[in-house]
C-alpha cells in the first residue's frame, strides 16, 4: 500500500497547488535575525548560547548564533531568541 504522504505530494502536484506540509512533518521559521520557531520537533540534541542542534523525523536542524536562549519548549513548539547567524538543515543519509 503506498504511503500517504506520497499520495498528497503527487495530487498537488498534478493540480499545481502549492504543498502544504504534512502533518507531524518538521516546520521551521525564521524571524528576521533574532527568532527561530521549530514544530514537530524530536527534542534538544546540544545547547549553549552560541549553538543549539535540535533533533527532527529525518535528521537535524543546526541553529548558530551568540546570545541565544530557548524562550519556549514544549513536545510540539520550540522558540530560540537570539542573535541568529545561520539555520542549516542536515538529513540523515538515505533520506
Amino acid at each position: 500500500m503506498e504511503n500517504l504522504s506520497g499520495f498528497w505530494e503527487r495530487l498537488a502536484s498534478r493540480a499545481e497547488l502549492e504543498t502544504e506540509p504534512m502533518p507531524a512533518q518538521p516546520i521551521i521559521e525564521i524571524g528576521g535575525d533574532s527568532r527561530v520557531l521549530v514544530e514537530n520537533h524530536r527534542g534538544v540534541l546540544a545547547y549553549c548560547p552560541e549553538e543549539i542542534l535540535i533533533g527532527l523525523k529525518f535528521g537535524q536542524v543546526r541553529v548558530c548564533g551568540s546570545r541565544m536562549v530557548l524562550t519556549r519548549m514544549s513536545r510540539e513548539q520550540l522558540l530560540i531568541r537570539g542573535k541568529i547567524d545561520a539555520v542549516t538543515l542536515i538529513r540523515r543519509d538515505g533520506k
